[in-house]
């Protein structure tokens, strides 16, 4: 059984709200572990986004040379791993390893990230979010009752969210599913606010990359990314061969 050490206890609190929100989409959610440079990354796919969500939190020193937890690379019931944080200690008991679904060998790359211009500013990502499910909203109340189908609201939330946003080929629904993640969540700043009170927050930094065919929106607590279809848009994540990272 492989413990890990997490760097402090708000790692682990932060490690356990991401995985209870994959639990809330999906409560058969496997996640893949992988550990390097002192960093554990864990990689989920909740349902319905198409998109791979990407949390990391940073480990401890290692505890001595019997210390296991260097290169782990391990596919684990969400469930089971969120049972083993315990958040007092900042330690994570890495569960047993579970037959994993097929997107598990699809990570993306490790490195080669290049910065692309054009996404939106925050406010604006935001706001788009909220416009894109009010729409859903509208046009889902507006069917009549013969068209109120899985289909057919599947069709609809296929339209709105494939939509690009600013002048990327990154897909709406990838800051659905950040803003669903709580990756779009206000950063509280370092400074008190004047007269005690609490810390003032202010909106995510937040960034577009490439790599190997893959778009990443990397927020200050966490990254969602998504597989590229080329220059003509995106595909999704449906389809795709299998192959190991």
């Amino acid at each position: 059984m492989t413990v890990l050490a997490l760097a402090d206890a708000g790692e682990a609190a932060d490690l356990a709200a991401f995985l209870a929100r994959l639990i809330h989409y999906d409560r058969a959610a496997a996640v893949r572990l992988q550990t390097g440079g002192g960093v554990l990354a864990v990689f989920g796919r909740p349902p319905s986004f198409e998109v791979l969500a990407i949390r990391t939190a940073r480990l401890a020193a290692p505890a001595g040379p019997g210390d296991t937890s260097g290169g782990l690379d391990i596919t684990v019931s969400a469930g089971d791993l969120l049972e083993g944080i315990d958040e007092e200690h900042g330690t994570l008991t890495v569960p047993a390893a579970v037959t994993g679904p097929p997107w598990a060998g699809l990570l993306p790359p490790r490195g080669g990230w290049q910065r692309v211009p054009g996404l939106p500013a925050p406010e604006a990502l935001l706001r788009a979010v909220a416009a894109a499910v009010a729409e859903f909203r509208a046009r889902d109340e507006a069917l009549p009752p013969e068209r109120r189908t899985r289909a057919e609201r599947d069709r609809i939330g296929r339209e709105i969210w494939s939509r690009t946003l600013g002048d990327t080929h990154l897909p709406l629904r990838a800051a659905h599913a950040a803003q669903s993640l709580g990756f779009l969540r206000p950063v509280r700043t370092a400074v008190l606010a004047a007269g005690g009170g609490p810390h003032p927050t202010e909106p995510p930094a937040l960034t577009l990359l490439s790599a190997g065919g893959w778009l990443r929106l990397r927020t200050p607590y966490g990254s969602v990314a998504v597989r590229t279809g080329g220059p003509s848009g995106l595909t999704g994540l449906s389809g795709l061969t299998v192959t190991p990272v």
